[in-house]
């Protein structure tokens, strides 16, 4: 008997998806067929929301689309266009523009590349519209670029945070959410170490990983247990020729899925179980909201298999930042060098992906920057998710970010 190959994980899943097709088209046929002529009855709906329940868990989500047109401010609806700014192989820069001459300052949030789109952070793009001119990191669907176009290393997302800082001008606020926190750190470090002009004025650290042997999570624990080596055979896979990056060796964004549901799997149970009685009482709104978040929360993406395994490496296991061992284009990254950044940092009372103090670690690692210059904040009763997303985000995290920067002190030339 062969044994099976982690390269064909991929293909393996693609079969799956291509098998249950036809299944899924039958549910969505007899969904539409029991909501039109036995929408009536108890029965008749709860067959239709089985079968709905069926077409929405074995459906391939796509990437989803910001859908941000409009936002107020001063009471007033603005109109917003969405541009790309600039196109790397692995990210674009967008840019939220709001149609008249607005004096706001430039806010670049550099969305997580951990296996969801950008727009999981379409409410956080949402709730500094009002206040700052907005950008945000798109990244690439690594199954999307083809082989020929190359790597993806750490220190490329470096320097892709580096240049998009040059792209927007000088003066630009930075918020990094979970995952970026580190590389975008060290961005802020190298720029300030060569005096770079274009050094952000203000740096936001939501919910990010600056260094996990402070309150280590399940997520933290599960990368510093396995090895690069068992990483790399049982967690990487090649893309399928179905895309443009066949053979392209990625960490798939389902398997990155798979754990996130399993952390809080009766969470996600209990989520499906209520709207199955959302659809059979007919309480739309509720089951309205449930679509729109799973919508995103199930459309994934894969990550470059090099970025993946050196992230793990640098970040959960040698611990390199908060050790002064991170070395990023042959050049120490030493967080004591910024002295013209300011830094908020903010964390999760109930954050279960980055533990409490694992941001705040660097505060101190900002041993040069002046107490006024950095703010560290716990804001009460939100996981992880809501640190950058929702009602507490909008109500308590935007005011506080816009009020940190406001009262940034003048620089001393």
């Amino acid at each position: 008997m062969l044994a099976f190959h982690n390269d064909y994980l991929y293909t393996l899943v693609e079969l799956s998806r291509f098998y249950m097709e036809p299944y899924r088209k039958v549910a969505i046929a007899k969904q539409e067929f029991y909501d039109t002529f036995f929408s009536q009855n108890m029965v008749g709906r709860s067959v239709a929301a089985f079968y709905e329940l069926f077409e929405r868990m074995t459906r391939h989500y796509p990437k989803p689309e910001f859908e941000i047109t409009e936002t107020i401010i001063n009471d007033q609806k603005v109109k917003v266009h969405q541009e790309i700014v600039i196109s790397k192989t692995f990210c674009k820069l967008l840019h939220f523009k709001k149609s008249g001459k607005l004096n706001q300052e430039k806010m670049l949030i550099v969305a997580p590349m951990s296996g969801h789109n950008a727009t999981l952070c379409r409410g956080t793009v949402e709730g500094l519209l009002p206040f700052y001119d907005v950008y945000i990191t798109d990244w690439t669907n690594a199954r999307d670029v083809a082989v020929e176009e190359g790597y993806f290393h750490f220190d490329d997302f470096v320097d892709y945070v580096i240049e998009f800082l040059h792209v927007i001008g000088k003066s630009t606020n930075i918020m990094a959410v979970c995952q970026p926190s580190v590389p975008v750190l060290a961005a802020i470090s190298l720029m300030s170490a060569d005096a770079d002009p274009y050094v952000p004025k203000a740096a936001i650290l939501i919910g990010g990983p600056i260094d996990t042997r402070k309150n280590p999570t399940g997520v933290n624990d599960y990368a510093a247990e396995k090895t690069i080596q068992w990483l790399e055979s049982n967690v990487i896979t090649k893309v399928p020729w179905s895309y443009p990056g066949f053979m392209r060796d990625v960490y798939p964004g389902f398997t990155q899925l798979s754990g996130f549901m399993a952390m809080n799997m009766q969470t996600h149970l209990k989520a499906h179980t209520d709207l199955f009685q959302h659809l059979v009482t007919g309480d739309g709104e509720s089951a309205t909201a449930h679509k729109k978040f799973y919508n995103e929360y199930l459309a994934v993406m894969d990550l470059p298999a090099e970025f993946y395994l050196e992230t793990v490496n640098i970040v959960f296991k040698k611990h390199s930042l908060p050790r002064g061992k991170l070395v990023c284009n042959a050049q120490i990254v030493d967080p004591g060098k910024i002295t013209k950044t300011a830094l908020l940092c903010i964390e999760g009372e109930r954050d279960d992906i980055s533990g409490r103090g694992q941001t705040k670690a660097a505060i101190d690692l900002c041993k040069n920057l002046p107490d006024n210059m950095k703010k560290y904040h716990l804001q009460k009763d939100v996981g992880h998710y809501g640190l950058f997303n929702g009602r507490k985000y909008r109500e308590a995290v935007v005011p506080l970010i816009c009020d940190f920067i406001n009262k940034i002190p003048p620089l001393k030339e």
